[in-house]
């Protein structure tokens, strides 16, 4: 075992060293405080990502996870070949600048340094994680992507050297790609839709923020499912908007007398794959909420996240279709099918509202990428697109029933009777359902001590948890992964319910 190693480990093993988070944090953790403490001078070379995890006795992912944030923030530099070396800090933080901190700090020690919007929004921090763990809810396969493909596509473009594709655009986005969109929805979705009604933004978050700064004021009540995705919690908190909490059952958003007793602006929903839970909401239902949303005046935003990964039948069609009011903001994001990076997003909604949003994206967000939504014009118009979708839903399709068959297997019957494993042919996560006494929170970080991202389901709620379980991705693991993480969550699980 290396010196590095040995101090690493050694700092691990404290019992009181950060033992609330996950395995590759502490990691980061342990490495940061040894570099800032110059137990880790500057020059000194790290062991390769696979020694450090055989002398740790931790997943590779882990090492390779907290290496990739100490470069993102300076602390080491990598080199290909080369190795991984730590960063000297003193170029990070000038001369005197400690002293001048500690003294401003002091004399400010009472002064809270956020807003109380800011405190609210980092008070819940769901979103950081990362991303390459075994079992992250809600990640597709990226590597599936058709490098090759895109980049002939952005060449094309780029060869073509239109210089109205390097402004940023204020037309509401990329006419072909607008086209191609319209297209693609009303075949696949069928949603009401006209070019002049959809707007590319930069995913679903932009889509949601825009929603709640154009359609509801400071103070305004916004209905969202309970348990709800927590990027729109995020969203219409930071607008300053009143979360009215709605429990979901296995037909969706139920409402009941004391719901409707409330006014609200805005209501959001997942209907055709509910986030968490992944309940598909009824056409009664459907109906009730679209009639609802006329009586009380009130925007449905409607989050059609992952509606292409359906493993069975047609995909649902969309509640905008339903909607004969005008009362639906509709939004979708290529994030989930192609890769996250893209940033490519687009909202369809209603013909009154669609010149103010134009207006409203141009002056408040500046949104450009023109060159990216050509080439993704390009790939949806031409069949790529298509072609793609049917490739990784056969892939995320069988992965998904391995996971299945894997977690049945190591359960055994008595405990599947205690446990249930979500059965909707859809989405990119199964929910693992457990009974009320386990704690889903405690059986997260146990997973994550042993390298995987799973997320407890009683914390996508507002309002107090009515239902323990886990979510659990696979779209992200391969095959072989799957076999063996299976196993092991499996055994967490096992541990939890006894």
């Amino acid at each position: 075992m290396s010196p590095a190693s040995d101090l690493l480990a050694n700092t691990l093993a404290q019992t009181d060293f950060h033992p609330g988070l996950p395995q590759q944090r502490r990691l980061y953790e342990a490495a940061k405080a040894a570099i800032h403490q110059h137990l880790l001078g500057a020059g000194n070379k790290l062991p390769s990502s696979r020694d450090l995890a055989r002398d740790l006795s931790v997943a590779r992912n882990t090492v390779i996870a907290a290496f990739e944030q100490l470069a993102a923030e300076g602390y080491v530099t990598s080199t290909l070949g080369s190795g991984t070396y730590v960063a000297d800090i003193q170029t990070l933080t000038p001369v005197g600048a400690k002293t001048t901190v500690r003294a401003a700090t002091s004399a400010t020690i009472n002064a809270p340094p956020l807003s109380k919007r800011g405190m609210q929004i980092t008070e819940f921090a769901a979103g950081p994680r990362f991303e390459i763990q075994p079992f992250v809810p809600g990640d597709a396969d990226f590597s599936s992507f058709p490098f090759k493909l895109w980049q002939r596509l952005q060449n094309r473009v780029w060869r073509e050297a239109r210089s109205e594709l390097l402004d940023y655009g204020d037309s509401g986005g990329h006419l072909p790609l607008r086209q191609a969109i319209a297209e693609y929805l009303r075949i696949s979705r069928s949603v009401k839709v006209s070019v002049e009604q959809i707007m590319i933004t930069s995913g679903t978050q932009q889509s949601l923020d825009l929603c709640a700064q154009l359609l509801a004021d400071v103070g305004d009540t916004a209905w969202v499912e309970d348990p709800c995705y927590w990027g729109a919690r995020r969203v219409f908190e930071a607008c300053d908007l009143v979360l009215h909490p709605i429990t979901v059952d296995a037909d969706g958003m139920a409402l009941e007398a004391a719901d409707l007793a409330t006014n609200p602006r805005l209501i959001y929903v997942t209907p055709s794959h509910q986030y968490p839970t992944g309940a598909v909401m009824s056409l009664a239902r459907r109906r009730e909420l679209l009639d609802v949303a006329v009586r009380k005046n009130a925007w449905i935003l409607e989050d059609d996240y992952d509606s292409e990964f359906r493993y069975t039948g047609r995909p649902l069609a969309a509640l905008q279709g339903l909607d004969t009011g005008d009362r639906v903001v509709y939004m979708g994001t290529f994030s989930k099918v192609l890769y996250p990076g893209i940033k490519v997003g687009y909202m369809v909604v209603p013909p009154a509202l669609s010149e103010s949003f134009k207006i409203a994206l141009y002056d408040l967000q500046r949104p450009g990428q023109l060159m990216v939504q050509a080439a993704l014009a390009d790939f949806i118009s031409l069949g790529h697109f298509t072609t793609h979708i049917r490739k990784i839903r056969q892939i995320y399709g069988s992965r998904r029933e391995l996971l299945r068959k894997t977690l049945v297997n190591q359960f055994g019957p008595q405990l599947s009777q205690r446990v249930t494993i979500s059965s909707e042919e859809s989405g990119l996560h199964l929910v693992v359902e457990l009974p009320e006494h386990v704690d889903d929170v405690a059986l997260e970080k146990l997973a994550a001590e042993s390298g995987m991202a799973v997320k407890a389901l009683s914390t996508y709620y507002l309002a107090p948890p009515v239902r323990r379980g886990l979510l659990v991705g696979y779209a992200y693991v391969t095959p072989d992964k799957i076999a063996y993480y299976g196993k092991l969550l499996a055994s967490v699980i096992q541990s939890g319910v006894r």
